[in-house]
């Protein structure tokens, strides 16, 4: 297994009773995946790979330098699954030009700032991932990929049993969006290296929980191999 990011963050306590409780049982790779990239866009990892404090000066959802280390490794998963014509779908957040943004995402108004309304840059998907024709593009208000979308019905109608989850942030919108995935059944895949989050401790403690319970979190290198050894 790749080395447990979480460690450091844990307890004896915490080690010895996750491990002796029969949590973390490995989850298998179905014969039809999806890759969902969830809220890659320039509100959540800046223009460039600043340092997290300057970023939140254009973006206050920005999450600095670790996400644009993430883009490239989702950029390679994405490409293995384009070419092994692997349904893709992205999601994005969006503030209303309209309606009030309170509860956007997020409890209170990050959402009501200027650059991150309907159509604006924080809004669009950052250009080293963008969708191709045919590849789904579906906009929330709210944390999981599931909720007030049609993502459901999609995965439905392709037969889809295995959801490869990506994108941020691991502890809010990713997090949300296994959790409904594991409640409707899918079997659930995080490569680790493909997910970003602001917080240091939040993003290590959710992979963790994650693992214990909803999901299988693994290198991205690891999933590729396994995404060519399933799909012929």
């Amino acid at each position: 297994m790749m080395n447990e990011i979480w460690s450091d963050f844990l307890a004896e306590r915490d080690h010895y009773v996750y491990s002796n409780a029969g949590f973390g049982e490995e989850t298998k790779l179905g014969n039809h995946p999806a890759l969902v990239i969830v809220d890659v866009t320039y509100g959540f990892t800046g223009e460039k790979a600043d340092p997290i404090e300057e970023a939140i000066r254009e973006y206050p959802t920005s999450c600095g330098p670790e996400s644009w280390e993430a883009v490239n490794n989702i950029k390679q998963l994405l490409e293995n699954c384009r070419e092994l014509n692997i349904p893709i779908y992205y999601t994005i957040i969006e503030g209303s030009d309209d309606l009030s943004n309170k509860n956007v995402a997020v409890k209170g108004e990050v959402f009501n700032h200027p650059s991150l309304r309907e159509g604006e840059r924080g809004s669009q998907i950052v250009d080293e991932i963008k969708p191709k024709s045919g590849e789904v593009v579906l906009s929330k208000k709210k944390p999981s990929a599931f909720f007030g979308t049609p993502l459901l019905s999609y995965l439905i109608n392709e037969n889809i049993d295995t959801l490869v989850v990506t994108g941020a942030t691991t502890s809010g919108c990713i997090r949300s969006t296994v959790i409904d995935a594991f409640s409707h059944n899918y079997n659930v895949f995080v490569p680790e290296n493909c997910v970003f989050d602001r917080g240091i401790a939040s993003h290590a403690i959710n992979l963790f929980d994650m693992q214990q319970k909803y999901a299988d979190i693994i290198s991205s290198e690891s999933l590729i191999q396994q995404l060519h050894s399933v799909i012929k």
